[in-house]
């Protein structure tokens, strides 16, 4: 499969939503609880911090596959300004043929160019598959973040990992 990886544009709001929502209605994947209006996605995208990296992976049509993100950890102190937060999602047809893979080269080029050392990821315990992508790229797991998300009345573990860059 060819993928172009490339910033994100307001105009990949509605792709995005077609990916992410899914993976929220699955409920087993991410600790997001609600969907996304394209509205709303393009409006995170234009305030989207300077600083951050948000990249999508699309077909040679055009169709978004899969995005990623880095975010700054804290804004209120510059003690944090060199650790990033990282989010990868892709859509369900598209995962296992290097979609992932290729996102990450490409975020953690951009990443380093912009003063990044470290990203850091929650990973849910029991999405073994993201922490197993995760682990393939360099990722190492730090902790266990006991009962850290709630969904309904379900408690979710969340796997704490960080990359040096």
């Amino acid at each position: 499969m060819s993928v172009i990886v490339r910033e994100v544009t307001v105009q990949d709001a509605q792709g995005i939503t077609d990916v992410l929502n899914p993976i929220i209605t699955e409920g087993l994947y991410t600790i997001l609880d609600c969907t996304f209006t394209a509205e709303e996605e393009a409006a995170f995208i234009q305030d989207f911090p300077e600083r951050g990296v948000f990249q999508v992976a699309t077909n040679e049509a055009g169709k978004v596959l899969g995005f990623q993100n880095v975010e700054p950890f804290a804004s209120y102190t510059k003690a944090f300004d060199h650790v990033g937060i990282i989010g990868t999602f892709v859509d369900a047809d598209s995962r296992g043929q290097g979609v992932g893979k290729q996102l990450f080269a490409a975020t953690i080029e951009v990443a380093k160019q912009k003063g990044y050392e470290k990203l850091f990821a929650y990973v849910r315990a029991d999405n073994e598959r993201a922490l197993a992508v995760y682990l393939r790229q360099g990722f190492e797991v730090v902790g266990t973040a006991k009962k850290h998300g709630k969904i309904g009345d379900r408690y979710i573990d969340e796997i704490l990992i960080e990359k040096f860059l």
